[in-house]
């Protein structure tokens, strides 16, 4: 299958986040900004980078905006900006569109004109906003240093059934299942025979690479 492609509407800091987190994981990233100087720094972390004023409907029709499967408005302090180029996604036909808000107020006008999905950066990290993107099945991604992190994942359809010895996920992604949440209780040593339910949250930790590895296995494409 094609992976899916995403823009970033926005390179401050927020939008940067979430375009490298992406670009990381293997997928294509096109940053759009106004300003040249955070095209050209964005140009070394991304797949693409263009300057251009998203208020403006031709400019944005001109970038083939409507191919890519999620577009993110990562815009600033410019809520009428935020709000416009939300409305010129959505009547160009963009199949999903994320928004950063500045309040509660400036999310609800978003959610009336179509946007898909708000989020607050004060409560979503970029990072954690660019994993859940990828797989609806991840319930939290915490950094614990440069090279290492924990994932939360709902158990994937093909894991639901498996023991965690069948699974074998240390060997295939040099990750380890360190809990398993059932019903909203821990089991912090999980047995290499306990059986993966539907309902289940496999805690993982591991290098960054590796869990990278292991999110795309499972990842929405």
């Amino acid at each position: 299958m094609t992976k899916k492609q995403y823009a970033v509407i926005g390179m401050g800091r927020f939008g940067s986040s979430v375009a490298q987190t992406l670009t990381k994981l293997g997928y294509d990233v096109l940053a759009i900004d106004a300003s040249e100087q955070r095209i050209q720094e964005a140009c070394n972390v991304v797949t693409h980078a263009v300057s251009a004023d998203c208020t403006d409907e031709e400019a944005v029709r001109a970038l083939g905006i409507r191919n890519f499967d999620v577009v993110v408005v990562a815009i600033g302090q410019d809520i009428q900006a935020s709000i416009l180029t939300t409305l010129i996604l959505k009547d160009l036909g963009v199949p999903k569109i994320i928004v950063k808000a500045q309040s509660e107020l400036h999310g609800k006008v978003l959610k009336k004109i179509g946007a898909d999905k708000v989020v607050y950066p004060e409560r979503d990290m970029g990072m954690r906003v660019a994993h859940h993107l990828i797989s609806p099945n991840i319930v939290d991604f915490i950094e614990l240093s440069d090279d290492y992190s924990i994932l939360e994942i709902k158990a994937p359809e093909q894991m639901v059934g498996q023991t965690l010895k069948q699974l074998d996920v240390r060997a295939k992604y040099r990750c380890n299942v360190m809990a398993i949440k059932t019903n909203g209780q821990m089991n912090i040593s999980p047995y290499a025979d306990d059986r993966i339910g539907r309902e289940d949250v496999l805690v993982i930790v591991g290098k960054n690479e590796d869990l990278a590895a292991f999110e795309l296995a499972f990842a929405e494409n």
